[in-house]
């Protein structure tokens, strides 16, 4: 498969003499498609624009299928090449179809009519876009998404081997920003060269073989999804703390922030033990950061989902090595970290051999004299992996005057009652 763009140490900016794009290379393979991601400035559209050569380049070189654009005529180019800009306006109430229509444009001599070819080629655009039956509309009638999709349309009446997009999904709704990246990626699975500025990370990984993160002109990382959404890459080019996730449903990965307040150091309020795991102490951990809490958590596994999470909320972690259960240093560790506590908290968590020292901790706490809640969103029975240990213990807690939560909401408002007594 041969390289359909490729963009060699480009040098390129706008009047003020500014440099925006500062020495970037990259090459597109013929029927890639291409994510180019980044912060607010870092060079996406000027990018966009230079490729197509909207925006002419001081220093380096770009090629359509070999052929240097500096030699190629705007018509030229726009046969081989179409953009889909990030804002479109017209002042004018045009047709969908006059819209549509004008993609033929650079196949027409001037006051050349449109033969079946053109014809059959803006019929084929409008009916790849699902614009056909609202050909007669006029281009104000339309909502945002529909308008995006005839510009899209347009664009493929060009009949170009290469196709750009420009932030397409901007002001969008989710339902259409969905709708026009599936557009996009079937025209992709047709043969089409896709190469699209996109600012929603979520939306690039989603749909993007290949991403390139920009930053401050340059090519910070390029390569496949999970090279380049990592939460280093995130957090030193976007300045934000991320967790990074794998949808369950497509593998692919997802992003969610971390606010700014939990990534400094622990708040001094109430101090709150969380014993949990699997994900069941996320929400818990959050809310009680977000109370003003002291929180810690343990034992967690290395690479628990709860562990990482916790990292990630400034949270001090009692950590065990991955897939191991609780040793007597660790167990020690967490008895120490709940002696230092106020508050208890045992999760939701399913529990087996490697954990069963996480419910024996939570015991001695109550036998300590330590207020313990309780997190039984599911009956233990359905959760207990211990052949029945782990149900009796429960029970034994529940007479040991435990607290019992059915949710994490009903935690947080046990927190409220309690804070009083407890400052």
């Amino acid at each position: 498969m041969g390289c359909a763009l490729r963009i060699g140490e480009i040098h390129c900016g706008y009047g003020d003499g500014r440099e925006v794009i500062k020495g970037i290379s990259l090459a597109v393979e013929e029927k890639e498609f291409l994510g180019i991601i980044g912060p607010n400035g870092c060079g996406k559209s000027t990018l966009a624009r230079a490729a197509c050569g909207v925006l002419g380049c001081s220093h380096g070189e770009i090629c359509i299928n070999g052929k240097n654009l500096k030699d190629l005529s705007t018509r030229e180019i726009a046969r081989t090449l179409a953009v889909v800009p990030q804002d479109f306006h017209t002042e004018f109430a045009f047709t969908v179809h006059e819209i549509v229509s004008m993609g033929r444009s650079p196949h027409l001599r001037r006051f050349q009519s449109e033969t079946k070819a053109d014809v059959d080629a803006i019929e084929g655009a409008m009916r790849a876009t699902n614009s056909l039956h609202f050909a007669e509309k006029r281009i104000t009638e339309l909502s945002g998404g529909e308008r995006q999709r005839v510009i899209i349309a347009q664009a493929l009446a060009q009949e170009p081997e290469i196709l750009i997009l420009d932030e397409p999904t901007s002001h969008l709704d989710i339902n259409y920003q969905l709708e026009i990246m599936e557009l996009a990626k079937r025209l992709n699975g047709e043969g089409l060269t896709v190469l699209t500025v996109l600012h929603d990370l979520n939306l690039a990984s989603a749909y993007c073989e290949r991403l390139v993160l920009l930053n401050d002109g340059e090519v910070f990382a390029d390569g496949s999804v999970d090279e380049v959404l990592t939460p280093e890459n995130i957090g030193k080019t976007f300045g934000v703390d991320v967790l990074v996730h794998r949808n369950p449903v497509t593998g692919k990965r997802y992003i969610t922030s971390i606010p700014r307040i939990y990534a400094s150091s622990n708040s001094e309020g109430i101090r709150v033990h969380v014993i949990c795991g699997s994900g069941t102490g996320a929400v818990i951990m959050h809310g009680l950061k977000e109370m003003g809490c002291y929180v810690s958590a343990g034992v967690l596994n290395v690479l628990d989902t709860d562990e990482e999470i916790a990292e990630k909320l400034g949270i001090e972690v009692v950590a065990e090595a991955p897939f191991s259960p609780i040793s007597d240093e660790t167990f020690g560790l967490n008895m120490g970290a709940i002696e230092g506590a106020d508050l208890v908290v045992l999760t939701n968590i399913p529990v087996g051999a490697g954990n069963f020292r996480n419910l024996l901790a939570a015991k001695k706490a109550l036998e300590m004299g330590k207020r313990v809640v309780l997190v039984e969103e599911t009956p233990i029975g359905e959760r207990d992996y211990t052949g029945g240990r782990a149900t009796r213990l429960l029970e034994k807690m529940h007479q040991q005057g435990a607290i019992i939560a059915t949710d994490s909401r009903e935690v947080f408002e046990i927190m409220e009652r309690m804070s009083t007594c407890l400052t």
